[in-house]
């Protein structure tokens, strides 16, 4: 199989934030739950794990999945991102990066049923579209059910967590990105 052109490859960016933490395989994959064999296989590019696994080995690294997608390819100043395009995640996970490298923003499609039993917190603002289908949003203590065309704005700091009530749902969620520092006036 050819390998697509500029395929991120998060193996590289998960090697450097555990040994910028001075980890060791073995204390991710107990911090994780994950085996170090398979840890060794992503970092290698030679596994491609789930958005789940992702979001458990960024859990153990102390960062988010987001920011590891982000670190895991070169910035660029025009950057076309095909529906077809590798994203460097294992296809089952129904997730797919719209904007590749470290920008200001981050921005993620999901499609497809996606349950979230993690809360969420980040320090910059999300915005959350539905394209198709149906999502629930836990935020602020309140529950938002979002349509076909809706949007939702979380500030930056705002706890939540979300799941589609639609199996053909697709969201799109756009982030500040966490690198940057939003001044307040």
């Amino acid at each position: 199989m050819e390998e697509a052109v500029n395929t991120p490859r998060v193996g590289a960016a998960v090697r450097r934030r555990r040994r910028a933490l001075d980890l060791t395989l073995a204390e991710v994959a107990r911090r994780s739950g994950l085996s170090s064999p398979f840890l060794s296989q992503i970092e290698n590019d030679r596994a491609r794990p789930s958005m789940r696994s992702l979001q458990r080995i960024a859990d153990a690294l102390g960062t988010t999945a987001v920011r590891l997608l982000a670190a895991s390819d070169e910035t660029r100043t025009v950057d076309v991102v095909r529906v077809g395009d590798d994203s460097g995640l294992d296809r089952e996970a129904r997730v797919r990066p719209v904007v590749r490298g470290r920008h200001q923003l981050h921005a993620l499609e999901f499609t497809g049923g996606h349950e979230t039993d993690r809360e969420f917190r980040h320090p910059n603002d999300e915005l959350m579209y539905v394209a198709d289908g149906s999502v629930e949003v836990e935020a602020d203590g309140r529950t938002h059910r979002l349509g076909r065309g809706d949007t939702l704005l979380l500030s930056g700091g705002v706890r939540h967590r979300w799941r589609t009530t639609d199996p053909a749902s697709r969201i799109l969620v756009v982030a500040i990105g966490d690198h940057v520092k939003i001044l307040e006036s």
